[in-house]
């Protein structure tokens, strides 16, 4: 299936992040400032309201520069409607946290994701491609969002989900 990837001179992927905490937000500004079109989508009002007014809730060095400037240009907003944002969007990458208590990783924050998703994915292109950026062990990606985002909407992997994992490395 065609996914449309940033051409020089042409405008790039619409991208929405699921999460705006550290490896999301963080994320995203990044998207935006290499001229990705970014919609961060979180469940806290507080953290949208923040990140729209060109600030961020995080400490990461330049990060407020490049949020000022993403923000101002358009290229990066913030919003708590996923159905909203997923709209027209080329790619979904969850960034959502995953506690870890030192035995095992829970996955709730993954499976709401994946659900809230497979719940939109009718208002989605035909052809949509789910990322997972969030630290979970090998096989959650197929295993866990996979059938989560096949059972919640009427698409199957591969078809018309694209489903890939790009693992968190922000140091």
């Amino acid at each position: 299936k065609k996914v449309s990837f940033m051409v020089q001179g042409e405008p790039g992927m619409k991208v929405v992040m699921i999460g705006s905490g550290y490896v999301g937000l963080v994320s995203g500004v990044c998207f935006a400032e290499i001229g990705h079109n970014v919609i961060c989508v979180d469940i806290d009002q507080k953290k949208i309201e923040t990140i729209n007014k060109c600030k961020s809730h995080i400490y990461e060095k330049g990060l407020d520069d490049l949020l000022q400037r993403n923000v101002t240009k358009g290229r990066l907003t913030a919003t708590t409607n996923l159905k909203e944002a997923i709209i027209d969007a080329d790619i979904t990458m969850i960034a959502v946290g995953t506690p870890f208590n030192g035995d095992v990783i829970n996955l709730t924050y993954i499976k709401q994701a994946a659900s809230d998703i497979g719940d939109v994915l009718e208002f989605a292109p035909d052809f949509h491609v789910v990322c997972v950026k969030s630290t979970v062990v090998p096989g959650t990606t197929e295993n866990v969002v996979g059938k989560i985002l096949e059972e919640k909407s009427s698409r199957l992997i591969g078809e018309n989900i694209g489903l890939c994992m790009n693992p968190e490395f922000l140091a």
